[in-house]
């Protein structure tokens, strides 16, 4: 049985066409900062500049960079992953690293707490393992679910600072992802898991994103850029620099008002989920901006809301999140770039959570303005 008490349950979209856009700026009240629409790629020499970084811009601190043939701990923070683990070992060891399996991701509890993998001082101490042991390369989630905030205020988080490595995996890992950020002070990565995306074969550039990004083939100056397929939407035009932090809202919303909550100053904040209908949505939304978190926001980066409870597919279904959306930020004047593919969708890009980035949404990107691997 586990020592502390058990999680209750926690519970993605281009518009859907003219008519959807026409209605969804009605409802936000923004005929003025008109959504222009599935972003189109254009000539790079007819594109505004986008400005150098800021000069005294900070970030979190980068990460030893994953080297070839290097130790991955494979861990479970949250959900189990039924006979998945050794499956994630076997894929990883394809691509050339040595795959280190811990405990807990091979369990799962008896209920009430099926839910978690492991006893929270079983999944606890898998963490402190692979972060201490100096010959892990990179910390990576088997999936997320639920757990991985009964974990926050029992890591050690010196211990984490002293051993810093890539920490990759999102959605209920955002719990860990804010703690992290706030505590120990390292990039982290927002990316795909091993069982939730990369064994159930999320499509490229999901996989090869992840690797340049974690082996320093992306550096300062770099482009974070989606496919052609899944390009992004401009919801409100500009250009904006900070940190980049988020992850799963509800999480985000869940954390706040605690010692591990997020910390939006001057950061380009990114957001995402599954399984959340659209007023449940709006509440979180209306969470955030009632706890002061969108008040230091310097841009907005909208990533995969998936499952929202409507019946069209969740590319339509997302333009029903924009009115909300652009209430909350209709009046801050910063960027916000929407369909961002990030989270629970396909592909799913990897985002250095805690790096100095810009944002630029006639570009429909975002540039590294700082090294995230060393």
């Amino acid at each position: 049985m586990p020592p502390f008490p058990a999680d209750s349950g926690r519970r993605g979209f281009l518009k859907q066409g003219g008519a959807l856009c026409l209605s969804a700026l009605a409802l936000a009240g923004c005929a003025g900062r008109a959504p222009s629409g599935r972003h189109t790629p254009t000539n790079p020499a007819l594109q505004r500049p986008t400005p150098p970084p800021p000069p005294n811009g900070k970030g979190a601190t980068p990460v030893p960079a994953l080297r070839p043939g290097a130790r991955v701990a494979i861990v479970a923070p949250a959900s189990a992953a039924t006979n998945a683990s050794d499956d994630a070992a076997e894929w990883v060891e394809a691509r050339g690293f040595v795959a280190q399996v811990m405990p807990a991701s091979r369990t799962r509890l008896d209920p009430p707490y099926e839910y978690l993998a492991g006893s929270d001082a079983d999944r606890l101490a898998d963490l402190h393992a692979a972060f201490a042991d100096p010959g892990v390369g990179a910390v990576w989630c088997l999936q997320g679910g639920f757990g991985s905030w009964r974990l926050l205020n029992h890591l050690d988080y010196g211990l984490l600072r002293r051993h810093a490595k890539p920490f990759i995996g999102y959605s209920d890992i955002t719990a860990l992802h804010l703690a992290i950020q706030r505590h120990a002070g390292f990039v982290t990565f927002h990316g795909p898991m091993l069982a939730q995306d990369l064994l159930a074969g999320k499509r490229e550039p999901t996989e090869s994103n992840l690797w340049a990004m974690v082996s320093g083939q992306m550096g300062p100056g770099s482009w974070i850029a989606p496919p052609q397929d899944a390009l992004p939407t401009e919801l409100v035009p500009g250009v904006a620099s900070g940190r980049l932090v988020g992850g799963n809202l509800a999480l985000i919303a869940a954390l706040t008002g605690t010692r591990n909550d997020i910390d939006t100053r001057d950061a380009i904040l990114f957001i995402e989920d599954v399984n959340e209908a659209i007023p449940r949505v709006d509440r979180l939304l209306a969470q955030l901006a009632a706890a002061g978190k969108f008040e230091g926001v310097k841009g907005l980066l909208v990533g995969n809301f998936t499952r929202l409870g409507v019946r069209m597919d969740d590319d339509q279904a997302q333009g029903l999140l924009y009115p909300l959306i652009l209430e909350q930020f209709r009046a801050r004047n910063i960027p916000i770039l929407g369909a961002w593919p990030s989270g629970h969708g396909d592909p799913n890009l990897t985002l250095p959570l805690g790096a100095q980035v810009t944002l630029d949404t006639a570009r429909g990107a975002l540039r590294l303005d700082q090294a995230v691997v060393v």
